[in-house]
């Protein structure tokens, strides 16, 4: 098949979950036979970059602006497409629903990847909520499938909308195999920190997570990579912490952000708004003792293979919990890797997207009697 995915920053993934997604996805498809393109944005991905594995890239520009970089490159993204002839169109972020029909203008099937409920986020005013509530319609009429990665988002959509989705969940490699070299190399002492990854914006909770970490007696440190564009006043707010044991280590990918991952005492999922959240998939399948924070999304992912915390003092009292009784972390790290093995492996997620995209070329093929419309 040919197949495109628009609506991420690009590969090689530079910034967050869809962009590893991206990657992860298309590199593997690439290793099933398929033709794949992903398009990027030109502040996050080398203009001169055409190729990423097997994978093609067209990078393009946009506007650089909190509210407008993600939409103004997929509609850019989706012109271009239309000069490309693929069979399938896979568009990521449901604020990009309003440009999903113009891949079907050349006969290609749209999917569209929905990820949470992104009008929840705190950092929208009332014009971005009630324009992701507009996409939020619009994503279960324009393309011609939609996907959730999470049963609570399935749900949601069913129950709101009554239209159906295509429940595929986000992936993990599976396995700990330490690098303590690279994690001493960024600062850090194997297996005596806690991790924390997130983009720093508040509804993603690292300020609860800080607070929380400020009071637990003990002399692990708390690692917290991530940043975000258009925070700068709550990152500052965050690294105002006057706990000496509290890093900022920025946005760390490939080999630094696998070694972070896989020598962590612990690991913290704070967020409270979303789907599945990579870096919690992720903690999952790189053997790590986690704590999770009890959003319904979160119970869904981590099941009973690790620990759930309810605010600020709960998470004090789990971390406190963990580091006076180390003995408590091997069972949850051998759940959690079993349970990402059970369930969020990349190859797995990956033959469920292959079926959902020969599904889509089988419709594609039988609408006329040349194959494709034209």
């Amino acid at each position: 098949m040919k197949i495109a995915i628009m609506g991420t920053r690009g590969v090689p993934a530079s910034y967050g979950g869809f962009e590893t997604f991206a990657e992860q996805l298309s590199t593997r498809l690439v290793e099933r036979g398929h033709d794949v393109t992903v398009y990027g944005r030109s502040h996050f991905v080398d203009p001169k970059l055409r190729s990423y594995k097997g994978v093609r890239v067209v990078v393009l520009p946009t506007v650089r602006h909190k509210y407008f970089d993600t939409v103004v490159h997929t509609g850019v993204s989706a012109l271009h497409g239309l000069t490309q002839r693929y069979d399938v169109v896979l568009v990521c972020n449901g604020a990009n629903a309003p440009f999903a029909w113009l891949p079907r203008l050349r006969g290609a099937k749209v999917a569209i990847n929905v990820d949470g409920i992104e009008r929840q986020r705190k950092k929208w005013n009332a014009l971005g909520r009630m324009y992701y509530r507009l996409c939020e319609r619009l994503s279960t009429i324009v393309p011609d499938e939609v996907i959730s990665d999470a049963a609570v988002i399935e749900r949601y959509y069913r129950e709101h909308y009554g239209r159906a989705s295509t429940m595929i969940p986000y992936g993990t490699p599976v396995g700990r195999c330490p690098m303590p070299d690279v994690v001493r190399s960024l600062g850090l002492e194997p297996e005596r920190y806690v991790l924390y990854v997130s983009r720093l914006e508040p509804e993603n909770n690292a300020h609860k997570v800080i607070a929380a970490f400020e009071g637990v007696r003990t002399d692990l440190q708390l690692a917290i990579v991530g940043d975000a564009p258009y925070a700068t006043a709550y990152i500052a707010r965050l690294k105002s912490t006057r706990d000496p044991r509290v890093r900022f280590l920025g946005f760390v990918f490939g080999e630094g952000y696998r070694a972070l991952q896989q020598s962590a005492y612990a690991y913290v999922q704070a967020t409270e708004v979303g789907g599945t959240h990579p870096a919690l998939v992720e903690a999952m399948g790189y053997g790590n003792c986690v704590l999770a924070y009890a959003t319904p999304e979160n119970r869904e992912v981590l099941g009973d293979a690790g620990f759930i915390f309810d605010g600020v003092e709960g998470l004090r009292a789990r971390l406190q919990q963990l580091a006076d009784h180390p003995e408590l972390r091997a069972p949850a790290q051998e759940a959690a890797m079993r349970r990402a093995r059970e369930r969020y492996s990349w190859d797995s997620v990956t033959a469920r997207y292959e079926e959902l995209f020969g599904r889509l070329r089988a419709d594609l093929s039988s609408s006329t009697p040349e194959g494709r419309p034209r």
